[in-house]
């Protein structure tokens, strides 16, 4: 489990709530069933009309990836490199064969067929080049639908505060409906706001990151087959896809010196 979600999401709602309760006003004030489903509906809605169904299942099932990440460390895929490496250098790359079935990533599984079959250097780049786009342009898909209903979101909230205040002006001579119409009216514009960027602008971002990290996986794969064609050293070949690690931790450290540099 992503403690990181987690915790984010409980420090981001909790200070709405805890903000709320500190000014002395009541819970009971932020439970509006009629602003919820205006927000939530018309965002959801607009979303829908936006993307093909099948962009939006798949949205639906990677948010099991922001919760609960699949355990993915480069280390024991350079580990796997290098023995393939290793064993096509003393045996030839026809001695990979067996090595196909027993591969579990399909993108890796893909890139060993092709080698040992001896495509050629040039063309085995840009296919796994090609596969490595296709895959990326695909996955992008749930961090857009994400985006997009957080930008859907606070004009919906808006639109629900419209409508409140529409309903009070319509009931003006009945002081009874007014503090409800008004309630609605303003706590609309808090769900689209909460919606937008505390669920659905984050969980787009950290399906990017995740997005990342498997491009980058997946480019070492492609480094790594192209460095196994040219009968390459192991070692030679492990210190080359150790950059691409190094080059990760830096982008990360030089991301987090330029955000306290803003601060």
């Amino acid at each position: 489990m992503d403690i990181a979600t987690i915790i984010g999401l409980v420090l981001g709602f909790g200070a709405i709530v805890g903000g709320q309760l500190l000014e002395g006003g009541h819970l009971s004030a932020l439970i509006q069933p009629t602003a919820a489903i205006i927000v939530l509906g018309g965002t959801f809605g607009a979303t829908i009309v936006s993307f093909p169904m099948s962009s939006l299942m798949q949205a639906v099932k990677d948010i099991r990836i922001v919760i609960m990440p699949p355990h993915s460390s480069p280390k024991p895929l350079i580990k796997d490199i290098m023995g393939f490496a290793a064993k096509a250098r003393k045996n030839g790359l026809i001695s990979l064969e067996p090595e196909v079935l027993k591969t579990k990533d399909r993108f890796l599984r893909k890139g060993l067929s092709l080698v040992v079959d001896g495509i050629d250097p040039q063309k085995l780049r840009e296919t796994m080049e090609i596969e490595l786009n296709s895959y990326e342009e695909h996955a992008k898909g749930s961090a857009e639908v994400f985006e997009a209903a957080g930008g859907f979101a606070p004009t919906i909230g808006i639109i629900g505060a419209v409508l409140g205040l529409i309903h009070v002006m319509n009931n003006l001579s009945d002081s009874s409906k007014l503090g409800g119409g008004i309630a609605v009216a303003f706590v609309a514009t808090i769900y689209g706001l909460m919606t937008a960027n505390l669920v659905c602008i984050p969980f787009g971002t950290k399906l990017k990151h995740r997005l990342k990290e498997e491009v980058l996986q997946k480019e070492m794969i492609i480094e790594g087959l192209m460095a196994i064609q040219n009968g390459d050293n192991p070692h030679f070949i492990e210190q080359r896809l150790n950059s691409f690690i190094q080059q990760e931790e830096g982008d990360d450290k030089k991301g987090s010196r330029g955000s306290k540099a803003e601060a």
